[in-house]
């Protein structure tokens, strides 16, 4: 992404905000792989890519993967989104039902939804966790009467190297950004996090207040939002090279109006 910034001749700061950690011991992800083995479920809901490999490293670690892969085979498959959708094809299966674009959880009710919610009552299904849990898409399952099982296989963390995080909250508090550019709801809530710990928590809303704000997608500006803060450009599609090039073709313009705005 700062390699396309850099292409559309902006100079990019880029502050790593999160790294993915494995769920020790992965117990939670082991008796996934054995109930489905048994049948247990009726439907797997595969919400990120990230997650599913995640699962096959576990499985592969057993020595089970191809028992995995053949009892996926015997499931619906629903996918979020084209990550998942691309390992699903690497292992030759074909999902029940894809999420279409923006690929948020409010799309995948959706799509569920199409297939009639008399349906989904009483169905058995397994959601993959990614980094938090999906809370809006599990309530509305269970709205839905849809038995669900949370299967959490990694979690977000802060980096190892805060460093970069820190000198970005100090660039946004003395006004040395134009642009922040987000691309994940987990983005938002640790820059805001290490911005409370140096005690630069009000400075940095203050500071983003004034800045262009580029969110990937609608999962990222409802945080952005429920941090209090105003979305200038989301995506056109939900990909970096997308919110990459719109923020270059509108950025400068807005940020001059801001600028203006503040005289």
């Amino acid at each position: 992404m700062a390699t396309l910034v850099s292409t559309f001749g902006g100079r990019p700061q880029s502050a790593p905000a999160l790294r993915e950690v494995p769920i020790e011991a992965n117990v939670e992800a082991r008796a996934f792989a054995d109930r489905l083995r048994r049948g247990d479920f009726d439907v797997v809901v595969f919400l990120t890519g990230v997650g599913l490999r995640a699962l096959l490293a576990v499985v592969d670690g057993d020595g089970g993967r191809e028992s995995f892969v053949a009892a996926l085979a015997r499931t619906r498959i629903v996918a979020r989104g084209p990550k998942p959708l691309a390992v699903l094809r690497e292992l030759g299966l074909a999902p029940w039902i894809t999420a279409p674009e923006p690929n948020t959880w409010r799309e995948l009710l959706a799509a569920l939804d199409a297939v009639g919610t008399r349906a989904l009552e009483g169905l058995r299904m397994a959601v993959q966790e990614y980094g938090t849990s999906p809370a809006a898409l599990l309530d509305g399952l269970k709205a839905r009467g849809v038995r669900v099982v949370q299967v959490p296989v990694y979690r977000y963390s802060l980096p190892d190297d805060l460093a970069p995080l820190q000198a970005a909250v100090t660039a946004i508090v003395s006004g040395e950004v134009d642009v922040a550019i987000f691309t994940t709801a987990t983005q938002v809530m640790h820059l805001l996090q290490v911005a409370d710990a140096m005690r630069q928590g009000s400075a940095v809303r203050e500071g983003l207040r004034r800045v262009v704000i580029a969110s990937i997608g609608p999962t990222t500006s409802e945080e952005l939002r429920e941090q209090g803060l105003e979305i200038d450009i989301e995506a056109s599609h939900p990909k970096i090279g997308f919110l990459v090039r719109e923020a270059a073709d509108r950025g400068p313009a807005l940020v001059r109006a801001k600028r203006a705005s503040e005289i």
